[in-house]
């Protein structure tokens, strides 16, 4: 699918980002692939990593439409991965997360439509689902733009969905480097939140996989979900140090004791598959298919209880401490 095509990641100099690129490099043949970012530094560091013929580089921000639009010339597919991310700098930056995760968003979908893009997934979140942060907040309405963004393309070929995952393990900012940090600082306990909370669990691998995946899938407008473990908060301190104790310091304003994916009130748009969900639009769509019980490629789902929501408290898939210290040595964290 991505042989001899363009292919552009908004945000392409973070986790996913580089995860993504190493990954069509070694299993495509693209004709060119862009890294659209604002850190030069961070982008003359990855030039020297990757290197390939195929590969550009573009200073841009999503926050400006007419750079976004040069830079997609004849792109064939694009991954928006470029986010505001930090709850806590998010809460105190508001306008800043605004601009980022909501404007940028729409400039996304604005570049994509003129010029001709095929496809174009985003990535989300799953704070995204019933928001309590502003981050949150911001990427839910970045899904509904995206989504929306079907019915706003006209005569034009492009087409939006969104893939939605929880923490990924060891990417940047994420808990096993804080709590590594800690240890290195010589702290005798590592501090838990609460002793209930859990978290949905993903390896970058996967989720790069599950992009991919999604590029064929996808008729449009959907939201993609994984299928993917839980982990326990406290169970994981213990797999990363079992040596040390644990000290509950409570749930940090915008924090959830159990993080959503597929929350209940869109029980009645959410079909499930062998190893992942969909979320179907809210709205109809004036072309294309409006049939998700079938994806492009011919796979089957079915309609999930009107009382369903996937969250992880309620995942029937929880990783052990056994289960856990496996997942992080298969993700290299």
């Amino acid at each position: 699918m991505f042989d001899n095509k363009t292919i552009l990641i908004t945000g392409g100099t973070g986790s996913f980002g580089k995860k993504y690129v190493q990954t069509l490099l070694d299993r495509y043949k693209p004709k060119k692939i862009i890294v659209f970012s604002r850190d030069e530094l961070k982008q003359f560091d990855m030039q020297q990593e990757f290197d390939h013929d195929c590969m550009r580089y573009f200073i841009g921000d999503v926050r400006d439409l007419e750079r976004l639009e040069q830079a997609m010339r004849g792109v064939d597919y694009v991954i928006h991965a470029a986010a505001l991310k930090q709850v806590p700098a998010a809460e105190y930056n508001p306008i800043e997360c605004i601009k980022t995760n909501i404007h940028g968003a729409e400039n996304v979908t604005k570049a994509a439509i003129n010029n001709d893009v095929k496809k174009v997934i985003a990535l989300s979140t799953d704070k995204a689902a019933n928001p309590i942060n502003l981050y949150g907040a911001t990427k839910l309405a970045s899904d509904k733009l995206f989504v929306a963004a079907n019915n706003m393309s006209g005569g034009h070929p492009t087409r939006f969905s969104v893939v939605r995952y929880g923490n990924v393990v060891g990417s940047r900012g994420s808990v096993i480097p804080f709590f590594r940090k800690l240890i290195e600082k010589g702290e005798t306990t590592l501090p838990i939140t609460h002793e209930d909370m859990t978290r949905f669990w993903i390896t970058l691998q996967q989720g790069v996989d599950f992009v991919l995946e999604n590029f064929m899938r996808m008729h449009g407008g959907e939201i993609f979900v994984p299928k993917i473990p839980s982990v326990r908060i406290i169970d994981l301190a213990e797999a990363i140090a079992p040596s040390l104790g644990s000290k509950i310091v409570g749930i940090r304003p915008g924090e959830k004791l159990h993080e959503i994916m597929c929350p209940r009130d869109d029980a009645h748009l959410t079909i499930e598959f062998s190893d992942h969900y969909v979320i179907t639009p809210s709205i109809k769509f004036h072309l294309g298919n409006n049939n998700f019980l079938e994806n492009a490629c011919g796979e089957h789902g079915s309609p999930v209880s009107c009382d369903f929501e996937y969250n992880s408290g309620n995942n029937p898939d929880f990783l052990d401490i056994k289960g856990i210290i496996e997942y992080n040595k298969l993700a290299g964290a």
